[in-house]
C-alpha cells in the first residue's frame, strides 16, 4: 500500500511540475513587438553569401536582394519592392542591437522556413539567414526532404527616416 502511495504522489509531483514549467515557458516565451529597436525599419539593401547547405542544387551561392521592413500596430511586415513578395515575420527575440525573427510560408507541396539573426550598427547589419525547405507528400502531407542552407548577411540601410548621416 506504501509502494502505491508513493507511486501515486511522485506521479502527482511529476505531473504538477510538468504543468507549472509549460507555464513558465509561455511566460517566457514571447517578444514585443515593441522591443524591436526602430533602426531596423526601413529598406535594406542585402548581400547573402552561401556558408553551408545539404543541397547545392537548390540554394543560390550568394545573392542580392532588397528587404523592406514595416510595423504596422503589433506586426512586422518584411516585403521586397522588387518581387512583390511579402510576409508576416515573427519576432524570436530581442537583446539590444540582435534580433532574430523567422516566416514560414507554404507552397506547393513545400514549406519554407526563414529565420533571420542579425546584429544592428547604425545602417548596418551582419548576420546569418537559416533556411529550411520540407517537401511534404502529396498523399499524407508528411515530410519526404529536408534542404538546409545557412547564408552569412550582409545589410546596409537604403532608405528610412532612422538613416544616421
Amino acid at each position: 500500500m506504501k509502494r502505491l502511495i508513493c507511486v501515486f504522489i511522485i506521479y502527482i509531483l511529476t505531473f504538477c511540475n510538468a504543468g507549472f514549467a509549460d507555464e513558465t515557458k509561455i511566460l517566457s516565451a514571447g517578444v514585443s513587438v515593441n522591443e524591436v529597436p526602430k533602426v531596423l525599419f526601413g529598406t535594406w539593401r542585402i548581400n547573402a553569401k552561401l556558408d553551408d547547405t545539404n543541397s547545392y542544387s537548390t540554394f543560390k551561392p550568394q545573392s542580392a536582394d532588397v528587404w523592406t521592413l514595416t510595423k504596422t500596430g503589433d506586426k512586422i511586415t518584411l516585403s521586397n519592392p522588387f518581387t512583390g513578395a511579402t510576409a508576416e515575420v515573427s519576432v524570436r527575440a530581442v537583446e539590444g542591437n540582435l534580433v532574430v525573427f523567422s516566416k514560414k510560408a507554404p507552397y506547393d507541396n513545400k514549406v519554407l522556413t526563414d529565420t533571420v539573426s542579425i546584429r544592428i550598427d547604425k545602417n548596418n547589419f551582419e548576420g546569418i539567414n537559416t533556411l529550411t525547405l520540407e517537401t511534404l507528400s502529396i498523399v499524407d502531407g508528411h515530410v519526404i526532404k529536408t534542404e538546409n542552407a545557412r547564408y552569412l548577411i550582409k545589410g546596409e540601410k537604403i532608405a528610412g527616416e532612422n538613416i544616421i548621416e
